[in-house]
């Protein structure tokens, strides 16, 4: 195993040293040989079964919003889409409450939210429904729909010990049926945790706070990984590290992050950004001072 010769890691210039070269630390880097758990998002952190997912929910919102006089096409998908990024990695839910909000501070008289999330699923569910049987049929590799070398990342963990959960905003019974077709259930076992219909119930603090009670830990001891800040926020705020997997999804394995991601995830106070996880072993190495 590669073994970092110095306590902590920094680079002036953002890129961390030849022991990771596609890793950005904007801050001084520590070891914690004392993580125990680790969290990860879903989609866009694990899977890529839902790969293109803004350019559904994007129209799906234009098309829905009454028109401001002088308004151009142009300013009304930059709202939508500002909309939308803000609140990745919340619940779907979420995102369709933000919706029927501006129709209505548009004047006009918006569904219930639920209603805009069902018409948003049919309408993902046929960009996705490809993906999904060839899946289940064996034509497509689990590995295929990953972001780029997490497989070799959970073996190793795995290896560490360390305990494993999944938490992610679309609705659980996806999460939980796409895990399995990805094979994947096999690291997080019952720890898999998505959306409900009762969006109140659920939530990724609500999960890092289980995580922490249910076993005595301290938030140090958290390691997570997502590409939206709202897990990665949630770990900061408890004291944990967060890695940014600022994953280009339409060009997975180029090892290019996506400049929108980034800069979001950044603003969170991240500890690392990742454009994918071809270096996430020797940091993990390093971070568990191994």
């Amino acid at each position: 195993m590669t073994q970092p010769p110095d306590p902590a890691i920094t680079s002036s210039a953002g890129a961390a040293p030849r022991q990771w070269p596609s890793v950005e630390l904007p801050a001084p880097l520590a070891p914690r040989p004392d993580i125990t758990h680790v969290l990860f998002d879903f989609d866009g952190t694990l899977s890529l079964i839902r790969q293109g997912w803004p350019e559904v929910m994007v129209p799906m919102f234009v098309d829905a919003l009454p028109r401001l006089p002088g308004e151009t096409d142009d300013e009304l998908r930059q709202l939508v889409l500002d909309d939308i990024m803000r609140l990745t990695g919340k619940q779907t839910i979420y995102q369709m409450i933000q919706l029927a909000d501006r129709i209505h501070q548009r004047g006009g008289q918006p569904l219930e939210p639920l209603q805009y999330k069902h018409e948003y699923l049919r309408r993902l569910g046929r960009q996705t429904a490809g993906r999904v049987a060839g899946l289940a049929s064996g034509a497509i590799r689990p590995d295929e729909l990953l972001v780029h070398a997490v497989r070799p990342l959970l073996e190793y963990l795995q290896s560490c010990g360390l305990q494993f959960y999944l938490a992610s905003g679309t609705d659980e019974k996806d999460v939980r049926r796409e895990a399995e077709l990805l094979d994947v259930t096999k690291y997080f076992g019952p720890h898999i945790y998505g959306a409900q219909d009762d969006y109140r119930q659920f939530s990724k603090q609500l999960v890092i706070e289980r995580i922490l009670h249910d076993h005595g830990i301290a938030g140090r001891q958290l390691l997570s990984f997502g590409d939206g800040y709202v897990e990665l926020e949630n770990t900061k705020q408890v004291g944990g590290l967060a890695v940014a997997v600022a994953s280009d999804e339409a060009a997975n394995g180029s090892g290019r992050v996506d400049p929108w991601k980034r800069q979001r995830l950044l603003d969170v106070g991240v500890d690392a950004v990742i454009p994918d996880y071809r270096d996430a072993i020797p940091l993990v190495e390093f971070l568990l001072g191994r």
